[in-house]
């Protein structure tokens, strides 16, 4: 039994898709508001538990999908809950090692941390997953549990904090990128509705030429770039403007924030 604690962006991506792949009577959640809970059991017709203390003792796959902030309170209301059942905990909490989640639980749970991102609520997501070093729960259920969102990656758990750089928090940038890419575009006279479109769409397809073809993304924009055309003047004007070093800029405070979070 999978049980989900928390409905956010996240929590509802994993309820929708463990629904799909594991069935709706392996799957329980818990919210703390009355509202959600009664629209998400409603919606994916399974059942809301009615603490997070009854969640714990029926299921032996455990999500925490809450804030960072809240996530110690609800650590101390489930810990009576463990014994030495060797239940899965998985965190997909950012800053929280599994060192802390660990200590927190009286070491008495097999602990997963994830990094996945929003993307997965349309099932185009991308996890990294770290285990325990000690992790004697079950490795193919847990990665099930996120390849129905999308795709995932096994990191050591020191490169999670570089993983929120590379799928964490990207998408924003991503985002960042389409809407500039379309404000170009209106510059120009292409109606609003339609420069989203075309630009989203490109990115959608741009980045699934790479995953396809597995040629090296500077080979794809050679590709691209006839001498003398549009494409390598608009290219040298990203280099003149400092488009690379801004992105890497972004992931190096991007990572800053996430040690911060972890001390």
């Amino acid at each position: 039994m999978i049980g989900i604690i928390g409905t956010g962006n996240m929590g509802s991506a994993l309820i929708n898709g463990a629904v799909k792949v594991f069935g709706k009577e392996e799957v329980v959640f818990y919210d703390p508001i009355e509202e959600k809970r009664k629209n998400v059991s409603t919606e994916y017709g399974i059942l809301a538990c009615k603490n997070n203390t009854e969640l714990v003792k029926i299921c032996n796959v455990i999500v925490l999908a809450v804030k960072p902030q809240v996530v110690f309170n609800v650590l101390e209301e489930i810990r009576p809950s463990f014994g030495n059942d060797n239940k899965t905990v998985i965190s997909i909490v950012a800053g929280l090692s599994i060192e802390k989640l660990a200590t927190a639980l009286d070491h008495k749970a097999e602990i997963v941390r994830v990094m996945p991102n929003t993307p997965a609520l349309v099932g185009a997501g991308m996890s990294a997953l770290a285990f325990a070093d000690d992790f004697k729960g079950d490795r193919e259920s847990t990665l099930k549990l996120f390849e129905t969102v999308g795709e995932t990656v096994v990191l050591p758990e020191k490169l999670i904090n570089a993983a929120i750089v590379a799928n964490g928090s990207s998408p924003a940038f991503v985002f960042v990128f389409i809407e500039a890419l379309a404000d170009g575009a209106v510059k120009y006279g292409i109606p609003r509705d339609k420069a989203y479109k075309m630009a989203a769409q490109t990115v959608l397809g741009s980045a699934r030429l790479m995953m396809e073809t597995g040629k090296h993304p500077g080979e794809l924009k050679d590709a691209v770039c006839s001498p003398a055309g549009t494409t390598i003047c608009g290219t040298a004007a990203l280099e003149e403007y400092g488009f690379r070093n801004a992105v890497i800029k972004a992931c190096d405070a991007v990572y800053d924030k996430a040690v911060e979070l972890g001390k």
